[in-house]
């Protein structure tokens, strides 16, 4: 377990940026409990500091998890989001997308959004911007990056697609062998 290089730092807030924007600060400066990103065998975490003192006693074999995984670094460098980030993302997120029941089980499933499941949208998403997609009774359901701007979105047929999928919490059921490896 390690703090995060200057270029790794980067390259999370980058990616979180894009989902929740300016409220990364939110993540940052708290403070009724402070928390911090570590690095453990490529994957990062956000960690209260508290634990993460208590941490630093097991070795680094030993030690499986800490906090909450945001996510993984491929070995190209590129770091990619898992689900288990879905609640921090869901709570300080910037663009929304709420999806039909009728559209809940595709999503679900792992397809990404069609015009005909969206129930409601936030006004002014850009196209190829981060959004967190919700059930109607706003559950957190995964989260994606939008095809098309919001204004283009209504325009669009039934079938044409509004969202890819990033992530879904299906994901938990389809790759539960790969997801904590």
């Amino acid at each position: 377990m390690r703090p995060l290089t200057e270029d790794e730092t980067r390259t999370v807030f980058e990616k979180l940026a894009n989902y929740i924007g300016r409220n990364i600060t939110h993540l940052i400066n708290r403070p009724d409990d402070p928390h911090c990103f570590r690095l453990q065998k490529d994957r990062v975490y956000y960690v209260r500091e508290s634990v993460m003192r208590v941490a630093t006693s097991v070795g680094r074999v030993e030690l499986m998890t800490l906090g909450t995984c945001l996510g993984k670094f491929t070995k190209t460098g590129k770091f990619r989001l898992h689900i288990t980030s879905l609640d921090l993302l869901a709570q300080y997120a910037r663009y929304k997308l709420w999806i039909k029941p009728n559209g809940e089980m595709s999503y679900l499933y792992g397809n990404n959004v069609l015009k005909a499941h969206v129930g409601k949208m936030s006004d002014d998403i850009p196209e190829h911007s981060g959004v967190i997609v919700f059930a109607m009774n706003d559950i957190p359901m995964g989260f994606g990056v939008t095809a098309k701007s919001t204004a283009d979105a209504r325009r669009l047929d039934p079938t044409g697609i509004v969202a890819f999928r990033q992530g879904d919490v299906g994901e938990y059921l389809r790759e539960e062998d790969t997801l904590f490896t």
